[in-house]
């Protein structure tokens, strides 16, 4: 049976490319038949690497058959996963988060999280000397995870390691990191075809604090002006979404990737909560500028309370 390789539901360009290069190495190197899936539509970084590279954009699929072989990469988060993971046979785990827990295998399986910046990262140190095998399209592919992931080496997630190992692909490539990224960073920022909810739900994690369950969402861009302008019926839109989505309440930050800084949108008091006793924040009107806040993993999530 194929073994479907797929990341988090949300799928942001490190969940699109990883399930593709670890379907390459199952297929060429280990002899394995795998096919990449995504569990939803990918975010518009995501779509310009796969345009970019004229790459097939992986099915969409919306669960997993009981027994179904599969193999789980940029997250170990059940909750980011179809409802049916832990019928599924899964076979092995490549992820950067922080062990969640949740997760039931019919036997032993292969495990792997390393404090990397990118699950790209840990798959090119796995495939050891085979990454050298890889062709142009996957060397891009990684290149585009790191990038993302790292935000252009700006994000605290970044080590030494994921900075060496996008350079030496990128010169492998012949490509300028800078130009290429900014190129990325665009395509990522062109968000005028989503509606708010799309918008809400795009690169989002379900998260509980203090008993209140959130959807955490974030949005990179190099103009954040196109997203906080739409700031009102963003804030309107948040009641919905938390409605359909079971959650309290949708917190969504702004990411400012060149000035490296985070807006958080306040439309209420308990967000408001949020950010004074999260960040240490003081909140006058309907946004909050937080310096320095680029990391949902490393700077968001470890701070929220309420």
């Amino acid at each position: 049976m194929t073994t479907l390789v797929f990341g988090h539901k949300s799928p942001d360009t490190d969940s699109t490319g990883s399930p593709i290069l670890w379907a390459w190495y199952l297929n060429e190197i280990k002899g394995q038949e795998a096919e990449p899936v995504l569990l939803g539509e990918p975010n518009t970084e995501a779509a310009f690497l796969l345009r970019k590279w004229d790459l097939p954009k992986p099915r969409i699929i919306a669960d997993v058959a009981d027994g179904q072989p599969c193999v789980v990469v940029d997250t170990n988060n059940p909750a980011e996963l179809p409802a049916n993971i832990n019928g599924a046979d899964v076979q092995a785990i490549i992820d950067h988060h922080k062990l969640v827990g949740g997760l039931e295998t019919k036997g032993p399986i292969d495990i792997t999280i390393r404090p990397l910046a990118c699950t790209a990262t840990i798959m090119l140190d796995l495939m050891g000397e085979d990454a050298e095998k890889l062709p142009d399209w996957a060397k891009a592919t990684a290149l585009t995870c790191i990038l993302s992931d790292t935000l252009e080496f700006r994000s605290p997630t970044t080590t030494a390691h994921d900075r060496a190992t996008a350079e030496r692909l990128a010169a492998d490539l012949g490509l300028s990191i800078p130009d290429y990224a900014a190129e990325m960073f665009a395509a990522k920022s062109d968000v005028s075809a989503f509606s708010d909810a799309e918008l809400l739900r795009m690169d989002s994690k379900e998260y509980e604090v203090g008993g209140k369950k959130f959807r955490v969402s974030v949005l990179e861009t190099t103009a954040p002006a196109i997203v906080l302008d739409r700031k009102a019926s963003l804030m309107e839109s948040m009641t919905q979404v938390a409605a359909e989505d079971g959650v309290d309440q949708v917190l969504l930050f702004v990411v400012d990737i060149l000035n490296e800084e985070a807006t958080l949108l306040v439309p209420n008091d308990l967000v408001r909560t949020v950010a004074e006793k999260s960040f240490g924040a003081s909140v006058a009107g309907d946004t909050v500028v937080l310096p320095g806040i680029m990391s949902r993993k490393k700077q968001i999530i470890p701070a929220l309370a309420i």
